[in-house]
């Protein structure tokens, strides 16, 4: 079990029924620009990076406030429930699931509020000019 007394975790968000469960949320201090091939999804100077530690250590995510969104995603019948987080809901660029948005994300989380993150898989995240 992860030490939760470190000053890094200090002010992590936890989910009040598995302490171990926590993210933080962190400012990007660069650009972010969101891309599926060539079709400029996102362009921002806003965006938040999640560190979370769950079942194990995941990936950090970047989310994209949707005001600054640009490409053409449409939402798609899907959503999820994530403890910490709140219900998920998912987007699409022409039919095909790219990302998900927290639009009423739980008030521990407020600052995920309309914040759009993206899969890997299906698109590439440019850091910096």
């Amino acid at each position: 079990m992860m030490d939760t007394t470190i000053p890094a975790f200090s002010e992590a968000i936890r989910n009040p029924d598995n302490p171990a469960h926590m993210m933080v949320i962190k400012d990007v201090p660069r650009r972010i620009r969101v891309y599926a091939g060539d079709t400029l999804l996102a362009d921002s100077s806003n965006a938040l990076r999640v560190i979370e530690v769950g079942k194990s250590v995941y990936d950090p995510v970047v989310y994209i406030p949707e005001d600054d969104l640009v490409g053409s995603l449409e939402p798609i019948e899907k959503s999820t429930y994530c403890p910490i987080k709140g219900d998920a809901s998912y987007i699409a660029l022409d039919g095909e699931e790219v990302g998900w948005v927290y639009r009423n994300p739980i008030p521990m989380t407020h600052r995920l509020k309309a914040h759009c993150a993206f899969w890997p898989a299906k698109t590439r995240l440019v850091e910096g000019d």
